[in-house]
């Protein structure tokens, strides 16, 4: 006999037959649980009792107040819409019905223009969110960092 399969053979005696069972026997399961290194008694978090011990998740702002009232959604990038909010989530996605967006200059994207452009539904993503403001006691003033030439 080779010299590894003599070790392997002595390490086995050692340790006992437990460990080298027919994959078919499962024998040890047991011996595993009481041990405490099987898969589920490792100290980690159960996914089932943690899911109901944790309390949900607030979303940062209460939108409950705003809803079914007009409310200015401005984007990243600039765009800017009114509607009337129906729905959100914890993320900050939106829906808002009967929405009029502003649209901007061609040539100075910066500049919001007179001309509008009507949708009956849309989706809001909550990352593509600027600012959130209602409609009604708001009021749009000059910039005051502007400097007229």
């Amino acid at each position: 006999m080779s010299q590894p399969r003599q070790n392997q053979r002595r390490d086995r005696e050692y340790r006992g037959d437990r460990h080298q069972r027919d994959r078919g026997d499962r024998g040890d399961r047991d011996d595993r649980r009481d041990r405490g290194d099987h898969r589920e008694n490792r100290g980690g978090r159960s996914t089932y009792m943690s899911r109901q011990e944790r309390p949900k998740k607030e979303a940062i702002v209460d939108l409950n107040k705003y809803r079914d009232e007009k409310v200015v959604v401005k984007f990243i990038g600039g765009r800017q819409v009114v509607g009337v909010l129906k729905g959100f989530d914890q993320l900050m996605n939106l829906v808002l019905e009967d929405v009029t967006e502003q649209l901007r200059d061609p040539e100075d994207e910066a500049i919001l223009t007179e001309k509008t452009r009507e949708f009956k539904v849309v989706v809001v993503r909550g990352p593509s969110l600027l600012t959130l403001s209602p409609l009604d006691g708001t009021e749009s003033i000059e910039n005051p960092f502007v400097v007229e030439q």
